[in-house]
């Protein structure tokens, strides 16, 4: 049995979460950390780490990037691994989870989709195949009215996987509306779209000559990232100490 510690355990993908592991045989939530306490709640939960005296195997984080240094700490206090599902880190964010990360095995992903983690995959091959025949990229992500970040943390994830197939070579494109020229060629394009109840929706464009390829990937649950979450936290106990990704998982 995985024991897990579930931070942001009554969010909106915390609940998904321990809506799938009440009828899982192989893992459980033994403490949640939240800012809100439910009455609803069959686990003890704790506004901090620093509260939380229960043992766990591993921590899945789908909250936000605040107090991130308290939950490193609380990690690597007690030698267990995270699941880092949040976007929005900061660069100080980012530089003490590598830290960490020598200590500690941390599985980051911005999706935790198995399905955007194949698209991150497609997009190289694509970029590879297309980049010297002149076509532009551009990415269009579409999410819910409520979502705080933009563009998504997918959608630079994405980015990045194409800048990694042009040797990190163009730069990111988020708005047009005081460029009075045309395109450039070292660009990638990224919009956001917020709206309604859309769950996730990214579309990468490559655009060529009398042609267009489209690479899309649609989510019509938020079950998608709680299956992945949880597969991700299955797979980290008894792992090294290193920066894991999905693709680990998949493999």
């Amino acid at each position: 049995m995985i024991n897990i510690i579930l931070r942001g355990c009554n969010g909106r993908m915390g609940r998904e979460i321990t809506g799938l592991l009440e009828e899982d045989d192989t893992a459980a939530i033994v403490a949640g950390i939240d800012i809100s306490i439910s009455s609803d709640n069959k686990f003890p939960v704790f506004y901090s780490f620093k509260q939380c005296n229960i043992p766990a195997d591993v921590i899945i984080d789908f909250s936000s990037p605040v107090n991130v240094r308290e939950m490193l700490d609380f990690a690597i206090d007690r030698g267990i691994g995270i699941v880092l599902c949040t976007t929005g880190f900061s660069k100080e964010d980012q530089r003490l989870i590598e830290e960490a990360s020598k200590l500690i095995p941390i599985l980051k992903s911005a999706n935790m989709s198995m399905g955007i983690n194949l698209i991150l995959k497609l997009v190289k091959e694509a970029t590879k195949a297309l980049s010297d025949a002149g076509f532009d990229i551009e990415i269009i992500e579409k999410h819910h009215n409520k979502k705080v970040d933009a563009p998504s943390g997918t959608a630079l994830a994405i980015a990045d996987a194409i800048n990694d197939a042009l040797d990190n070579q163009y730069e990111y494109v988020y708005d047009r509306t005081n460029i009075r020229a045309p395109r450039q060629k070292k660009e990638i394009g990224i919009s956001a779209v917020r709206g309604g109840t859309i769950v996730g929706e990214h579309d990468v464009i490559f655009a060529g000559s009398d042609e267009v390829i489209e690479i899309k990937h649609t989510a019509y649950s938020k079950a998608i990232f709680a299956k992945g979450a949880i597969q991700a936290a299955k797979f980290l106990p008894g792992k090294p100490a290193g920066i894991y990704t999905m693709n680990d998982v998949i493999g």
